[in-house]
């Protein structure tokens, strides 16, 4: 390979400025596998970097995207050799390292998870970092005890990529889920990929007390703010909350009181800097009982590398519903 094509994020006279570039294997960071990439996803945090709308990347220039599946075409490392289909997701990827939005990457094989056995590299990349965030969620739920019958699970933020994929996994496994959304025409499809009830954004009593009626046998919030609050406030004894976003707000404003008296648990989900052991451990529970039964549903949408420079802003805009796979070059 002489050159390739990759969409580069770089930041001149303190603007973002973002755009496909030639590059060459050298250019890219350090690391001792390359993989030829086919597929790659859009989540928020790529449109964030991509827009300058939220300063992702530590350092510039980098290629974006967070997410990367595709085959290896050259390794230092005796686990991956040539022909392995691999995916990375987080693990630096566009904060301080190449991304996927580029025809080759050159990664660590610290960083690689061989794509599970039955599932495509364009599957992976429907699960993506949305995915693994989900199931790691409800990975870590399940360790501190969340289980079915103990009632159901509430999801915010229910159409985006880690909401729609929770909801799907969590039915899979026999939970009844609510979802919270802002987008009452969106009803059909929540139910469609397994939530049992629906709750609009806009007709949610928050509460002002520190314990409010229990509602909720556990949840996952992509929102924050007053949202996170109001599920502290809401969730039953031993409760668990997976705290995975922002997008409402960063803040939480809320008392020690559903901690102590409800012994709620406030679980914090980051899947950028995922321990190997545990990361490899959930992308295949991802292969076994997790895996989603609505892919084609979720992630139904299909760009392809031509079209990414066009696809952000849609997510700055909140009007994206599901999941969308960037095809970076056709499966080999």
């Amino acid at each position: 390979m002489d050159s390739f094509r990759a969409f580069r994020i770089d930041e001149q006279d303190g603007k973002i400025v973002a755009g496909f570039q030639q590059l060459t294997i050298n250019d890219l960071t350090e690391g001792n596998v390359v993989v030829r990439v086919t597929h790659s996803t859009i989540n928020y945090k790529d449109a964030l970097a991509a827009t300058g709308k939220g300063r992702i990347l530590r350092r510039y220039p980098l290629n974006g995207g967070i997410d990367l599946a595709g085959v290896v075409v050259s390794s230092e490392d005796a686990e991956f050799q040539p022909g392995t289909e691999v995916l990375v997701n987080g693990c630096g990827l566009s904060e301080t390292r190449d991304g996927g939005y580029s025809e080759y990457a050159r990664v660590d094989g610290e960083s690689l998870v061989a794509v599970p056995e039955g599932m495509t590299c364009a599957q992976a990349m429907q699960i993506g970092t949305a995915g693994y965030t989900a199931a790691l969620a409800i990975h870590r739920m399940e360790q501190n005890g969340q289980r079915p019958d103990l009632g159901p699970i509430v999801v915010t933020g229910a159409t985006g990529g880690v909401g729609s994929i929770a909801i799907d996994m969590l039915a899979a496994r026999g939970y009844e889920v609510a979802a919270v959304t802002g987008k009452a025409e969106e009803e059909g499809y929540l139910k469609t990929i397994g939530a049992q009830q629906i709750l609009l954004r806009d007709e949610i009593d928050f509460g002002k007390r520190p314990l409010e009626k229990a509602r909720w046998a556990g949840a996952i919030d992509n929102l924050g703010g007053d949202y996170l609050t109001w599920l502290t406030r809401t969730t039953d004894y031993g409760g668990n909350i997976a705290s995975i976003g922002l997008a409402a707000s960063h803040e939480l404003n809320t008392t020690v009181m559903p901690f102590i008296l409800r012994a709620v648990c406030l679980l914090g989900i980051n899947s950028v800097d995922t321990p190997r052991d545990l990361r490899r451990a959930v992308w295949a529970r991802i292969g076994g009982d997790l895996m989603p039964q609505h892919l084609d549903t979720i992630g139904s949408r299909t760009i392809s590398f031509d079209e990414l420079s066009g696809a952000f802003q849609a997510y700055m805009d909140g009007t994206v519903t599901g999941r969308a796979i960037v095809e970076i070059t056709p499966n080999p």
